[in-house]
């Protein structure tokens, strides 16, 4: 994907994404420590993050091309107000579970990428 709007839409989410990961790791430090309290904190912040994720990307999405290839924009914003419908179900029900499976499929292996991470890579790929 070529378009600048897109590039700089795609370098947002890959940085989005990395803090909201940044915060899932120092919540799974305060596990490790036995710091429950902090890791229920911590994983709040991960799902406020994620919720806030399509209204924070509407000034971005706007800037991007009404033409971009099988209606990725218009799927761009179904999907990401899908990830932060996800993340204000976990915060309504106050479920730490629910927060922490937040972006991750049910069979998710170590190593591969989470749901957030390869959505990103198909929209970069043209194929959101």
């Amino acid at each position: 994907m070529t378009d600048q709007f897109a590039v700089s839409f795609i370098r947002w989410l890959k940085e989005r994404h990395a803090a909201v990961f940044a915060v899932e790791n120092e919540a799974l430090r305060c596990l490790d420590s036995g710091d429950t309290p902090s890791y229920r904190q911590k994983m709040r912040e991960k799902a406020e993050m994620l919720a806030a994720l399509a209204q924070d990307a509407q000034a971005l999405l706007a800037q991007l091309p009404d033409d971009l290839p099988g209606g990725m924009r218009s799927r761009a914003i179904a999907d990401l107000s899908r990830f932060s419908a996800s993340a204000r179900n976990s915060l309504a029900l106050d479920s730490v579970f629910y927060m922490s499976a937040l972006c991750y499929p049910e069979d998710h292996k170590p190593g591969r990428p989470d749901d957030l991470m390869a959505w990103i890579a198909r929209f970069e790929g043209g194929g959101a």
